[in-house]
């Protein structure tokens, strides 16, 4: 990495150009689109955060890594969308952003990506032990195993993005200064750098590498353990409820991985085009949309509880 010239003018903020290129008539309906499932997603994870704290047949390891990931979802989302959708209908005054606050929200970005990964491994783990060794599960996963994992998971999602944000810290940015995406990316930062960012991009690939496998195997292991128990079960009702679960479970991860891959597990920093963008969407809105209904409220226990909350609420209001 070169040392910046003097002769060189700085970026101070970056533009985002958001969905470039979109007709007037399509930005609104996408505005209200993306605000609908972006709604959607703050209410129903914090439905599941509500009903979780205030029921206590729901104070289970599972819930409580639940809980966990509905909050992780929302902070995921509040941190890109909210911008993205004043891009797609504000003036270009809305449309920038500052050089430290674009470098902090990658920062955080990276951080709650990787913890979401290490918390879906987790939950992977724990559905092993619940459906592979019953018997012993209260004494595997007992709380103080449960407060290890998530708190391990987090600060391994904190430490994450560390060295690559350092590194980007130290790349130079001199003009032009319009990334070509609907939040600070990696890839499009790099785009921009006057200075010699090769040694970054392995960094950001190894990083990303790193993370996305060892919790992609966890869930991978996890989840044949799982179908090879599930398929012992005698009754074909039993076999088909179970398998129903987890495929739901397993198109989510499956989509959030698969995105992921696709996104960050390169040797190369590109463009970023409107397939990016797209594909962009699905981790940052559609999943976290999707969590809850998948792992969580589609349950009968969640129903009834959700509904025990709502009429104690109108009681107490009556």
């Amino acid at each position: 990495m070169q040392p910046p010239s003097e002769n060189l003018t700085l970026v101070k903020e970056f533009v985002l150009v958001g969905f470039s290129g979109l007709r007037k008539e399509v930005c609104l309906p996408l505005f209200y689109l993306f605000l609908a499932m972006y709604l959607l997603t703050v209410v129903e994870n914090g439905a599941l955060v509500l009903v979780v704290a205030t029921e206590r047949s729901l104070h289970t390891p599972m819930y409580f890594f639940l809980v966990h990931l509905s909050c992780l979802d929302v902070w995921y989302t509040s941190l890109t969308v909210p911008k993205m959708l004043a891009v797609l209908i504000s003036p270009c005054s809305s449309r920038s952003i500052s050089y430290q606050a674009c470098l902090a929200q990658l920062y955080l970005f990276t951080f709650l990506g990787a913890t979401e990964c290490f918390l879906l491994a987790t939950m992977a783990y724990d559905r092993y032990v619940a459906i592979c060794m019953p018997l012993h599960y209260q004494a595997v996963v007992n709380r103080a195993t449960c407060v290890w994992l998530a708190s391990s998971s987090w600060l391994a999602g904190f430490l994450t993005p560390a060295l690559p944000i350092y590194l980007m810290a130290k790349l130079t940015f001199c003009g032009p200064n319009t990334i070509n995406h609907f939040f600070c990316d990696a890839s499009p930062l790099l785009a921009l750098s006057c200075s010699d960012s090769s040694f970054k991009e392995m960094v950001d690939f190894l990083v990303s590498l790193a993370v996305l496998v060892a919790s992609s195997l966890v869930i991978g292991a996890s989840y044949i353990c799982i179908v090879s128990t599930v398929m012992r079960i005698h009754s074909a009702e039993g076999r088909q409820r179970a398998f129903s679960t987890c495929a739901a479970h397993l198109a989510v991860v499956s989509i959030y991985y698969g995105t992921l891959f696709f996104m960050y597990v390169r040797t190369k920093a590109a463009s970023t085009t409107q397939l990016n963008k797209v594909v962009s969407i699905f981790y940052a809105l559609v999943t976290p949309m999707l969590n809850p209904l998948i792992y969580s409220l589609r349950n009968t226990e969640v129903k009834g509880a959700l509904q025990r909350t709502f009429c104690r609420g109108r009681w107490r209001q009556g």
